[in-house]
């Protein structure tokens, strides 16, 4: 059952009587049991929490008291949004058995809509990573070839989505978590408008550019998701206060008057796999002949976007993160003194990308660093900006590859931590600019591997983005492929 429709087709066959929101969690449950030991996916699973919630949805339903049309459906999520219900750890040893007092805002919308949460998908530490190995817990692997990364730093949720484990999941986009982990895996991931989201309840990485986001097999599954998790949140003052549209309306399969702008620094052959630009294009032709027209756009300063984020995000990274110091919560080393308990506790509880990420972050903020990197890269940003604004001028969506290649073999690159932050070359520049954008499954290369089209919408338009999207899926059939496990 769980993998056998999308989310839409199982609220369709509940709301019908054809199958129990029950049998629909259980049939997950087993799938995970199955499979989950090869991929890696899930961090904790709840199954018996899961089946009495299914249970509760079903009675509720009988006495027609449905929540939404998602109520009794599984979602997975990953582990940087907090919960009384479970262990919140980021996937890193420095918060082990940290449980929340609160919850998170996007958690008690799911709850609102009576979605079950199935349990919690791992992710590389604090959401520090593009290849999911940085987790302290577990290694998730890539469902299409076990022996590849699935992307980071949502890795979990891309690879529980691709191996039918769950049909959605929620995952966190501070340069790519969501698109290049989705690419990789071959599923749908929509990095919101930032604001468009609540992040209260979001452990936080780089503030400025964290996004939560959904994860689906289709277009038209991320919208219906979309739709219960946005909206304004007095809780996060970074939230857009702005109605949430009705994002499964504009799904109509028209692209009538869609104009798509082709950025040339991403087109280009310099350092993108062939194969991948090879299935872009096709991509781009058959947008074109349903009707869209295309126009070449130019963003000149994204040559700069890597180089900017990690400034800026590294910067945030070690502001948020001086919070763990083993006083409070976590993890705590045995040590003599107060200084020395900071000192173990941070040494022994962080990664090595986190405690690179920290020490970067506290340099190019430091007295003599700031106007010469952390400002600097502050003003690029607001240059990577205006090149958005200005190709939107042209054109409604800009399109592109996600990633530059396919999955690459596990601990190719964890000691090369430049060729890893290249991976989310074409997804950085996304944050810094605070967009939409969505990465749709567009075919494989010659090995098997599947490769994501990028579609980056103006702010707050992701109509635009899920329509473009929902059409191309209307008439290919890659997002229903799936993996041999």
């Amino acid at each position: 059952m769980s993998g056998e429709g999308t989310l839409g087709d199982l609220a369709r066959r509940v709301a019908a009587g054809e199958t129990s929101c029950r049998e629909v969690i259980a049939s997950c449950i087993d799938r995970i049991e199955a499979v989950d030991g090869e991929v890696g996916a899930f961090l904790q699973v709840r199954p018996e929490e899961a089946l009495r919630e299914a249970e509760e949805a079903d009675t509720d339903r009988a006495r027609g008291r449905a929540r939404s049309p998602l109520h009794g459906l599984p979602i997975g999520v990953k582990d940087n949004m907090v919960s009384r219900d479970f262990e919140t750890r980021c996937a890193s040893r420095i918060l082990a058995g940290y449980r929340s007092p609160y919850e998170a805002t996007v958690l008690g919308k799911l709850r609102e809509a009576g979605m079950v949460v199935v349990g919690s998908l791992n992710m590389d530490e604090f959401a520090m990573g593009s290849s999911c190995e940085n987790s302290a817990l577990q290694v998730t692997r890539n469902p299409w070839d076990l022996g590849r990364v699935p992307g980071g730093s949502s890795g979990g949720s891309a690879a529980a989505v691709a191996a039918r484990e769950i049909p959605v999941a929620l995952g966190s986009d501070t340069g790519g978590s969501i698109r290049q982990p989705a690419a990789l895996c071959g599923v749908v991931g929509l990095k919101p408008t930032y604001g468009r989201v609540s992040r209260y309840g979001l452990v936080a990485f780089a503030s400025s550019l964290d996004q939560i986001g959904p994860l689906a097999r289709s277009v038209s599954d991320a919208a219906l998701l979309l739709g219960a998790i946005a909206g304004h949140d007095p809780k996060d003052a970074t939230s857009i206060s702005r109605p949430v549209p009705d994002y499964g309306a504009v799904l109509t399969g028209s692209l009538e008057g869609v104009r798509l702008g082709l950025p040339k620094e991403m087109l280009g052959d310099d350092g993108t796999d062939p194969e991948t630009l090879e299935r872009v294009r096709d991509a781009v032709a058959l947008l074109e002949s349903l009707g869209a027209q295309t126009v070449e756009v130019t963003l000149p300063y994204s040559a700069y976007g890597i180089s900017a984020y990690y400034l800026v995000c590294t910067a945030e990274a070690s502001s948020n993160l001086s919070r763990y110091d083993g006083v409070k919560y976590g993890f705590r080393a045995p040590s003599d003194s107060l200084d020395d308990m900071y000192s173990k506790t941070r040494s022994q509880g962080f990664g090595p990308e986190v405690k690179r990420r920290i020490l970067l972050g506290t340099y190019v903020l430091s007295a003599g660093y700031y106007d010469a990197y952390y400002r600097k890269a502050q003003q690029v940003r607001s240059l990577i900006r205006g090149d958005f604004e200005r190709a939107f001028e042209s054109c409604d969506l800009l399109v592109g590859p996600t990633a530059p290649g396919p999955a690459w073999p596990l601990g190719e690159r964890i000691d090369d931590p430049l060729q890893m932050y290249l991976s989310d070359v074409f997804t950085v520049t996304v944050n810094l600019a605070g967009l939409p954008a969505l990465s749709l499954p567009c075919g494989f290369v010659g090995s098997g591997l599947p490769v994501g089209l990028q579609l980056i919408g103006r702010p707050l338009d992701e109509e635009t983005v899920l329509r473009v999207g929902d059409a191309y899926q209307r008439h290919t059939n890659w997002h229903e492929a799936a993996p041999e496990l």
